[in-house]
């Protein structure tokens, strides 16, 4: 199980760590905290050096609360990153967390490596063409409205099934465009309450009928602080927790804030493998 990112081949079947860095103010967990050149570049160095294979660059952040930010806002945001980052550490594959694709297009050229979309094409038509057109990675993502509605979005009849059957069709539509590289995430979080997170992740073994790589992201969220009556700064034990169940229910990359730890779990579950 491969995904090519700029002409290499990354194998999943051993699963990798996605370090998450957003470059925005008003993050649920670390908002403001990566707001300097310096500050960013010492995190991804942090993040490469335990270990994770990928970098997910957030300009926007998708928590219910927030306001939706322009296209152009976003690329202020996170394209002076990219280059920062690929100028000290060329190597480092970034994963950009948009759903426009104008940020999806300009941040590839840029020397970015994958698109992760928490929307799957809905907020943005030009998307799935897009990254089509990109021949690049792209990770889909399970949601209904948008990250300003998700939450009054919650009623399914069967949520595994419903959220099976939204894969079956993105994954079609992505297909006949000619999107090779499809990761997919459930979107724990994202228009589900907290009871049907863990309805849905106690099935996450389902997914795999798809072959393709699952991306799980869970860290500090509040399916995890609520449920153990604390904050996101306290949910890390929690979080690895989860992930490793995540492992051993077929997660091919766990996208964490916490990179150390989660690297642990992969390299401790690889051990029964």
């Amino acid at each position: 199980m491969t995904i090519n990112c700029k002409g290499n081949l990354i194998d999943l079947s051993k699963p990798k760590v996605m370090g998450i860095l957003n470059v925005t103010p008003d993050s649920f967990y670390d908002g403001g905290r990566f707001s300097s050149d310096s500050i960013v570049l010492n995190q991804v160095e942090k993040m490469l050096k335990e270990g994770a294979t990928f970098i997910d660059v957030g300009g926007q952040t998708t928590k219910p609360t927030a306001d939706l930010i322009t296209a152009e806002e976003e690329l202020l945001r996170v394209i002076p990153v990219v280059e920062s980052v690929l100028k000290n550490f060329p190597e480092t594959l970034l994963s950009i967390d948009t759903f426009y694709a104008k940020v999806a297009e300009e941040s590839i050229k840029s020397g970015a490596a994958i698109i992760n979309d928490v929307s799957a094409g809905n907020i943005d038509s030009e998307m799935l063409p897009t990254v089509a057109k990109l021949q690049v990675p792209y990770i889909m993502m399970h949601m209904r409205g948008t990250p300003q509605t998700m939450q009054k979005l919650t009623t399914y009849d069967d949520l595994v099934k419903e959220v099976l059957f939204y894969f079956s069709e993105k994954i079609s539509t992505a297909r006949t465009l000619g999107i090779n590289d499809i990761i997919f995430d459930p979107g724990f979080g994202f228009a589900k309450t907290t009871e049907q997170n863990f309805e849905l992740f106690s099935k996450l073994e389902l997914f795999q009928m798809f072959e393709l790589p699952i991306l799980v992201g869970v860290s500090r969220k509040s399916m995890i602080y609520k449920t153990l009556e604390t904050t996101p700064q306290n949910a890390l034990n929690g979080t690895t927790v989860l992930n490793t169940l995540a492992l051993s229910k077929g997660a091919n990359i766990l996208r964490v804030h916490d990179v150390k730890e989660a690297v642990e779990c992969v390299k401790l579950l690889n051990k029964f493998n």
